[in-house]
């Protein structure tokens, strides 16, 4: 009698990294051996009893415990850090000013991407499978970019913010007022939103790939971002280098104007004025520092991306999927830096923490205040 052995493992695909599909071609391999032994290997998969189902590859236990509860920490860190940030904001009247409103629109993009990106990126990142349906992937990679495109073009106008009030101290009042603002604000979520569900859901993003992406990608469980070499050129400058290009632009403008100025301020009685330039040049070495943690932490990935259609998609799905990861805690990391450079937001923590902030006339207790 013949004796049977089923040996479960995973195949890899030594073509093709993108795709692991239930084939039976590919899901079984006999062996026959000289005592008429068989042995079969067996896929792991996202939907054991679909045929068109993704490979899966799991994480020994412990490691997939560690990583949740660090992405756990990290959506946690995110969504309340924002959400502190714009609570101090829209309730304390002595905020209410055109920078802290920018601040504003970059803390709600914040925290959309820990709220909303971020939970099921983590549950896709540590089981390897896409367990949400197709539309709900689509949206899910539409609303990715587009936050991610609103915080650098928030950026960018915080950047032109930043210049008028160094640069151009005089005009600032009169350029920059609250309706101009609000229009930023407008032209940043617009364009955003344009960018990231006309790539998806027009299928921009795989206008003439579609026979590779169906062939090599597309299978019940994935939910990967594939973009033709115009899509993701297109894309990449437009939500990334273009933006980044003009921020460091402008702020190397303003530090030399503002060492310029420091240079020229000496008699006393420019003392005065010598303060208030202080508190500008404080505002924008902070918001300097937050564009610089952005551009430190997705450039990695808008480099692969770019470069990824030119190279025939060898770059690893996991490594870009990790580099995303590194781009979101930039999300996790703007709270932090206005609690490390700001003292307003600090306090202004102290008092949402304590529970002053439901006191009569909270709105307008002084911040900045010793």
């Amino acid at each position: 009698m013949k004796n049977f052995m089923i040996i479960s493992g995973l195949i890899h695909n030594k073509f093709n990294p993108w795709k692991e599909k239930n084939n039976i071609s590919q899901q079984m391999d006999f062996k026959m051996n000289l005592n008429q032994t068989w042995t079969l290997d067996v896929i792991p998969l996202c939907y054991e009893f679909l045929n068109n189902s993704c490979a899966k590859f799991d994480y020994p236990f412990f490691i997939r415990m560690s990583i949740y509860m660090f992405f756990t920490l990290v959506v946690i860190l995110t969504v309340f850090g924002n959400f502190f940030v714009i609570l101090s904001i829209v309730h304390f009247k002595q905020l209410h000013i055109p920078t802290n409103y920018l601040v504003l629109s970059l803390a709600v993009t914040d925290l959309l991407l820990g709220g909303v990106v971020m939970p099921p990126s983590v549950i896709f990142s540590v089981e390897n499978c896409w367990y949400f349906g197709t539309l709900f992937c689509k949206i899910h990679l539409s609303v990715s970019i587009t936050l991610c495109t609103a915080s650098i073009i928030n950026l960018c106008f915080i950047a032109i913010d930043r210049y008028y009030a160094v640069c151009k101290p005089l005009l600032y009042q009169t350029i920059i007022t609250p309706f101009v603002t609000f229009v930023m604000i407008s032209i940043c979520w617009s364009v955003s939103f344009t960018a990231g569900f006309g790539i998806i859901f027009l299928g921009l993003n795989i206008l003439g790939l579609e026979d590779f992406y169906n062939e090599n990608v597309a299978c019940e469980g994935g939910c990967l971002l594939v973009q033709n070499a115009a899509s993701s050129t297109a894309s990449s400058l437009l939500s990334f280098y273009f933006p980044g290009i003009i921020m460091l632009s402008i702020y190397t403008k303003i530090f030399r104007v503002a060492q310029k100025q420091a240079k020229s301020i000496q008699d006393s009685k420019n003392k005065s004025q010598s303060m208030i330039s202080k508190e500008e040049k404080k505002a924008t070495k902070t918001l300097a520092v937050v564009m610089g943690v952005f551009l430190a932490l997705w450039t990695p990935f808008f480099f692969c991306n770019i470069i990824a259609p030119y190279t025939g998609f060898l770059i690893p799905p996991i490594l870009l999927d990790m580099l995303a990861w590194v781009g979101y805690l930039n999300s996790t990391c703007n709270p932090m830096v206005y609690a490390f450079f700001y003292k307003w937001f600090r306090k202004a923590l102290r008092i949402v923490v304590s529970g002053k902030i439901f006191q009569s006339g909270s709105s307008r207790m002084n911040l900045f205040s010793h």
